[in-house]
């Protein structure tokens, strides 16, 4: 598959420092739309390509080959007994939708999450919103994760009534032990599977990066490898 000349013409190859830590460079194949309708976006994620702000991208990295975007189909998906069991255990925890907000709330959990992750300090919560969340190009929202009054965590997502787009999850690094990010993901399986909504993308797992290695307990998965969409089962 391919996304065609006619959007191809519009991309360029940008070389950088591998954004998930590995040493080899990366290369970013990427263009920049004011705006896109539900079927176009549909196409680039069909295609392997994210989203980063208003950009639409997808790694060409000449000697890497780590990043390898992830989907699931909600139907086919069945949680095991790890799964089962961090959604038992998250029973109190209640969700909302609601718009893409750079509230005070919002940015002071992710940077508290930012500081745990990426203690360097090269990026502030308010530039993840503005430059990676905040897009004119689809329809973005927020799904919350409370417990009580404490926001234990939010996810970044793009949607449509065809697919769901995961751009982004942060949560208080405190609640690790809930396995929010386990719960993020079978939370959003869940949400699309009540609205008929297929397929669900992940984004990438990169096997090298611990942080990336859970997206592979979700079985059946589809990947996407030299062009196509391989469904597979790893143990």
């Amino acid at each position: 598959m391919a996304i065609g000349q006619d959007l191809e013409q519009y991309f360029v190859d940008i070389s950088t420092g591998c954004p998930y830590g590995l040493e080899q460079k990366s290369v970013y194949h990427q263009a920049m739309f004011t705006s896109l309708d539900d079927a176009a976006v549909g196409h680039f994620l069909e295609n392997g390509y994210r989203r980063n702000g208003n950009c639409m991208y997808a790694m060409h990295c000449p000697s890497c080959s780590s990043c390898v975007p992830v989907r699931i189909r909600p139907e086919s998906f069945r949680p095991n007994r790890n799964q089962r069991r961090v959604w038992k255990k998250n029973r109190d925890v209640t969700v909302g939708v609601a718009p893409l907000t750079m509230s005070g709330e919002n940015l002071t959990l992710l940077d508290r999450f930012l500081q745990a992750r990426f203690p360097d300090g090269k990026s502030t919560a308010e530039s993840y919103y503005t430059g990676f969340f905040i897009t004119s190009v689809t329809h973005c929202f927020e799904i919350r994760y409370r417990i009580g009054d404490q926001l234990l965590g939010v996810a970044i997502v793009d949607g449509s009534e065809q697919w769901m787009n995961a751009v982004y999850f942060f949560f208080d690094p405190d609640q690790g032990g809930r396995s929010p990010g386990t719960l993020n993901v079978l939370y959003l399986i869940d949400f699309c599977h009540n609205h008929g909504i297929d397929p669900l993308y992940l984004g990438y797992w990169i096997d090298d990066v611990p942080a990336m290695q859970y997206k592979a307990a979700f079985k059946p998965q589809e990947i996407f490898i030299e062009g196509s969409w391989q469904e597979i089962s790893r143990s």
